[in-house]
Formats: C-alpha cells, sequence, structure tokens
C-alpha cells in the first residue's frame, strides 16, 4: 500500500520543476487551482491536459508515479460521475426510466468534474509534493504568508505544521500496511461479510494506528524540544530560499498560460 500512495511523498530527480523556486511553484498551484474550477469547455480541458502535460515532462514524472497518484483517487472520481450523471437533467434525455433520467449535458458535466479531480491531484503532486521537499514547503509558505506576522498570525507554526503533515502521509501508509497484515496473520479478513462488517473488522486496524501516531507525535516533540526548537522567533536558514529569473520567467509563462486558457473558455462560452 504505501508503494503505491505518492501523496506527501518527495521524488528526488534532477528537473526544471525541481529546480524552480518552491514559492514560485506554490503560487503557479494556486493559479492551476482556480483555472481548473474555472473552466468547463471540453477543447479548453484539452488545453489544460496539454499544458499539465508539459509540467509532468519538465517535472520527469515517471508514468510509474503518475499513476500511483492517480489510482487511489480513481474512485472518489467515478462516484462523482456517477453522482453527477443522475443528478443533472438539463438538457437531451438519451435514457429515462422511472426517477432515473440519463441526459447528454449530464454526461458531459460529470465527465469535466472527474476530470477537474484528477487535475488537481496531478498539480497538487507535480507542483507541490513530488517536486518540493517538505523541508522547502514549509520555508516557501512561510516566505509567502509573512505579511500576515503583522495582525500576529503564527505563520512560522502554520507552515511547520502543514509539512510535518504531509511528511507523515507516507508514513502512516506504511504504518496502515503493517498493521492490516499483523492482523491479518491473525486470522482478520477485511473482504468478508457485508459492509458493516468490513467497517467493524478496521476498527483493528483504526485503534492500533491512533496509538502509533500519538506515539510518532510525543517522539516528535521530544527530539524537537531536544533541540531547542522555539518557533520561528530568530530561526536562521542553512540553504534560504533564492528567487533568480529563470523561476520568475517560469512562473511568468505558466500563469500566462492559465489566463490564455481562461479566455479561451469564456470566449467559447
Amino acid at each position: 500500500m504505501s508503494k503505491e500512495i505518492s501523496l506527501g511523498r518527495y521524488y528526488p530527480a534532477h528537473s526544471f520543476l525541481h529546480d524552480t523556486d518552491p514559492r514560485v511553484k506554490t503560487i503557479l498551484y494556486a493559479v492551476y487551482l482556480v483555472a481548473i474550477f474555472i473552466i468547463n469547455q471540453p477543447i479548453t480541458i484539452g488545453v489544460l491536459a496539454g499544458v499539465i502535460l508539459l509540467q509532468l515532462i519538465l517535472a520527469k514524472i515517471t508514468p510509474s508515479i503518475l499513476w500511483s497518484t492517480v489510482k487511489p483517487m480513481l474512485p472518489l472520481a467515478l462516484f462523482i460521475f456517477v453522482i453527477n450523471i443522475f443528478t443533472i437533467r438539463q438538457g437531451d434525455v438519451l435514457f429515462s426510466w422511472k426517477i432515473i433520467t440519463i441526459t447528454g449535458y449530464g454526461i458531459e458535466k460529470a465527465a469535466i468534474m472527474a476530470v477537474r479531480l484528477v487535475f488537481l491531484i496531478i498539480s497538487t503532486s507535480v507542483l507541490l509534493t513530488l517536486t518540493t521537499t517538505p523541508v522547502k514547503m514549509s520555508d516557501a509558505l512561510e516566505k509567502l504568508f509573512a505579511p500576515l506576522q503583522v495582525i500576529k498570525v503564527p505563520v512560522h507554526e502554520m507552515a511547520m505544521m502543514m509539512s510535518i503533515a504531509l511528511r507523515f502521509i507516507p508514513t502512516l501508509a506504511a504504518e496502515t500496511e503493517k498493521i492490516m497484515k499483523a492482523q491479518q496473520s491473525r486470522g482478520a479478513d477485511y473482504d468478508a461479510g457485508n459492509f458493516i462488517n468490513k467497517v467493524k473488522g478496521y476498527i483493528t486496524v483504526l485503534i492500533p494506528l491512533f496509538v502509533s501516531s500519538f506515539r510518532r507525535a510525543d517522539e516528535l516533540a521530544v527530539a524537537m524540544d531536544a533541540r531547542c526548537y522555539r518557533g520561528g522567533n530568530g530561526r536562521t536558514k542553512l540553504n534560504p530560499l533564492k528567487l533568480t529569473l529563470r523561476d520568475v520567467l517560469c512562473g511568468i509563462m505558466f500563469t500566462l498560460l492559465a489566463v490564455l486558457i481562461v479566455l479561451i473558455d469564456f470566449s467559447l462560452r
């Protein structure tokens, strides 16, 4: 299981996006997040897919890593697709039986919603988790939200918590796999019975997982305290972030692409 989950895991490589300043990638992620939820035309969705493919190439993400990123979210994408098919009833009716009505417009919009989710996961992985280490991610968030310190927002602590949460996603996945194998060796069967019995069976996983998570959190707190961690006041950086001309040009180029896609989408409506 842990090998199939790449969300929160850094993929070490020497690529264009790996070397790009994490602040630029964070801003680009916000830009493409907005673009993904604005566009709704098949043509612009295809163009956006091409831009995301370009980002995958620039990040040197292999098909296996991409598949491991998207695969866990496919059931949710399929669920969103099915729900929207049965709830959107505008357009020409293709099939109707009792309370079930399927329209061509509903299928199109359901497909767009599912594709949006897939694009969102890929953009999150390519622009953030797979190409940025948790330390750089924390530094980038701290720099971007530094103005909020004027109103006493604990920016450093919030950035630290977010980076720690991303860092421990693969760890918790590996711990879950370990607990499930241990329970299966004692006779546990997570595939037998009805839905209620399956949920009850997973309680034998959740309780040890919660205990392990609290233990890890306590060990992390002790380790940070032993290293005299006292928040962001007075702290220095071993490798401070440096914004280069290449980073600025990369941000401008991909931002203009996103704006162009949105403008094309509005012109086609």
